[in-house]
């Protein structure tokens, strides 16, 4: 059995400990502060998202020094290089810009944006806890896709607080990293 199921109130695992856990295969975890957060696997609607705005981002950030990647795929949003940190998530998308926060082992601090699909198991998971870690972080630009109501909700990092826009239908949605980028929101809920 991983480490990770062995959590109880009194146990604080770091990143180094993350790495050092034997998971069975299609076992994900995030660890959040510490404290370990099984990820139930994704169904068919997340996924086709994923895919849709991984290949509208990918196309958009050609000859750009940005670069998306898919989950899974580990971002320590408060990288210390002695792996002490205790942070990791696995944003469903993850834009990076800064080159050298990339290596073989994931993000290593805040990307300039993350992307999260809600699902039926995730839904206040991401939109409570994820949304004030991002923002502690200093992720410029958090977008939360709701499949289930057809609406993208992007919020923007000023002055330490994120500022929400609210897209649906047909609305443009607009981006203050990726700039010029020309996303309708009935791309992403497409059937």
């Amino acid at each position: 059995m991983s480490e990770a199921y062995a959590y109880n109130d009194e146990s604080k695992f770091t990143y180094a400990d993350y790495k050092s856990w034997e998971l069975k295969p299609g076992e994900r975890f995030e660890l959040i502060y510490g404290v370990p957060y099984a990820m139930a696997a994704p169904g068919f609607t997340h996924q086709r998202i994923v895919t849709l705005l991984a290949v509208e981002f990918f196309n958009f950030l050609k000859n750009k020094t940005c670069q998306v990647i898919i989950s899974p795929f580990d971002v320590r949003l408060f990288y210390d290089e002695d792996e002490s940190d205790d942070t990791v998530v696995q944003p469903d998308l993850t834009v990076i810009c800064d080159q050298k926060k990339i290596g073989e082992d994931g993000c290593r601090g805040a990307p300039e944006l993350a992307v999260e699909i809600l699902s039926p198991s995730n839904s206040a998971f991401e939109m409570g806890l994820k949304l004030n870690l991002y923002k502690e972080a200093g992720v410029k630009e958090y977008w939360v896709v709701d499949p289930k109501n057809k609406l993208v909700s992007v919020y923007i990092l000023k002055n330490n607080e994120y500022v929400l826009q609210t897209y649906k239908n047909s609305d443009l949605i607009k981006s203050d990293i990726l700039t010029g980028l020309d996303l309708s929101a009935a791309v992403i809920f497409r059937e």
